[in-house]
C-alpha cells in the first residue's frame, strides 16, 4: 500500500531543512500509541526524492515511522551557497532531524533510528557517535567523503594531487569574497556520453542513477562547490566509532561495490554489536533502487532494535 507522506520542516543551525514525514496508516488511529522512528538521510548529490524518500517509504510500510530529508545547501531545504557539500552541517542536519521527531506525539523518543545512504553512510555514523538519542544505526552503501577526497576512490589520489586540488579549493574562498560566484564542479559524469571505458563503477552507474530516467530529479542538478573540498578532506566518518556501542550497527553493502572497504572500515572501527551484511553480486549503486535483497535485513534490524 503506497504512503503519501506529509511535506514538514525544521531547522538545523538556523537553516530550514525540507523533508518528508512518512506515517503508518495505522497510526493515524492510534495516536496513544507512540511509534518507532527512522531518520533516512541521502547521498551526496542526492535528494529527498530518490533512494532515501524509497527506503523511507519501505520502512513506513513495515511499520516505522520515518523522516527524510533535504541536507542543508540542498534540494529544496535552505543555505547559500547552494550545492555547498559541508560534512559538519550534514551532521548536524541528521541530529537536527532526530530533534524533530522527539516533537511529534506519534514518535516514541527512546526509539529513533538512523539510516545513511552512501556519503550519509558516513554522516549518520559519526552523528550516531555523540547523539545517543540514535538507538540503532545502519547503513546503505557506505562512503566516507572524507577519505573520498583525501585519496580518491581506491587510493588512486596522491598527496600531490590533494595538495594541488585544496591550493585552488583556498584560492576558490577569495575570489568569492571578492564577489566571483562559487565554482561549481559535476559530482558523476553529467551525461552517459561523458562516461568513459576508464571511469569507474561508482561514478559511471552514478551517471546512470541520477542523470537518466531511472531517479533524475530537478532538484538533483549533479553539482557541488569546489570550495567544499576543504571541509571534505578534514572529515572522519569513523573516528569515534567506538562510541556507537553498546547500540547496534549495520552495514550493507554490494559485495561487487568499489566503496565496499567503506563498510568494512565503518565496522572494523565499532565494537559489538555489529554487522558487516554483504549482498552477493551488487555494486554500490544498485543498492539505491534494488531493494529487494536489502529490505528483509533492514527491516529486521530495526525491527529487533526498534520495535
Amino acid at each position: 500500500m503506497s504512503i503519501k507522506p506529509r511535506e514538514v520542516t525544521f531547522t538545523s543551525n538556523h537553516i530550514q531543512i525540507a523533508a518528508n514525514l512518512y506515517t503508518p496508516h495505522s497510526t493515524t488511529a492510534e495516536l496513544t500509541n507512540r511509534l518507532p522512528a527512522i531518520v533516512v538521510s541521502h547521498p551526496f548529490g542526492g535528494v529527498k526524492e530518490q533512494t532515501a524518500g524509497l527506503y523511507a517509504t519501505l520502512l513506513s510500510q513495515n511499520g516505522f515511522i520515518t523522516l527524510a530529508f533535504d541536507a542543508a545547501y540542498q534540494g529544496s531545504s535552505g543555505g547559500e551557497p547552494r550545492y555547498l557539500e559541508d560534512p559538519s552541517q550534514r551532521v548536524e542536519d541528521i541530529k537536527s532531524a532526530v530533534t524533530y521527531l522527539t516533537s511529534l506525539r506519534e514518535v516514541d523518543p527512546e526509539r529513533i533510528g538512523a539510516l545513511g545512504i552512501c556519503a550519509s553512510g558516513g554522516y549518520v555514523p559519526n552523528a550516531a557517535q555523540t547523539d545517543k538519542r540514535i538507538k540503532a544505526v545502519a547503513t546503505i552503501s557506505a562512503a566516507d567523503v572524507g577519505d573520498l577526497m583525501r585519496h580518491g576512490l581506491g587510493g588512486t589520489q596522491s598527496v600531490e594531487q590533494l595538495n594541488a586540488a585544496l591550493e585552488q579549493s583556498s584560492k576558490e574562498r577569495t575570489l568569492e569574497a571578492q564577489g566571483q560566484k562559487p565554482r561549481l564542479e559535476h559530482i558523476v559524469p553529467n551525461t552517459p556520453d561523458d562516461v568513459t571505458k576508464d571511469t569507474p563503477t561508482l561514478y559511471a552507474e552514478g551517471t546512470d542513477y541520477y542523470r537518466t530516467s531511472r531517479a533524475a530529479h530537478p532538484n538533483s542538478a549533479n553539482w557541488y562547490v569546489f570550495r567544499s573540498l576543504d571541509l571534505m578532506v578534514q572529515f572522519q566518518a569513523y573516528a569515534l566509532n567506538e562510541l556507537i556501542a553498546p547500540r547496534p550497527l549495520l552495514c550493507i553493502a554490494g559485495d561487487k561495490a568499489d566503496t565496499l572497504y567503506y563498510s568494512e572500515r565503518c565496522i572494523a572501527a565499532a565494537k559489538e554489536p555489529k554487522e558487516l551484511y554483504k549482498i552477493k553480486g551488487a555494486t554500490h549503486i544498485d543498492l539505491y533502487d534494488h531493494y529487494d535483497p536489502v529490505l528483509p535485513k533492514l527491516s529486521d534490524f530495526f525491527e529487533k532494535n526498534l520495535k
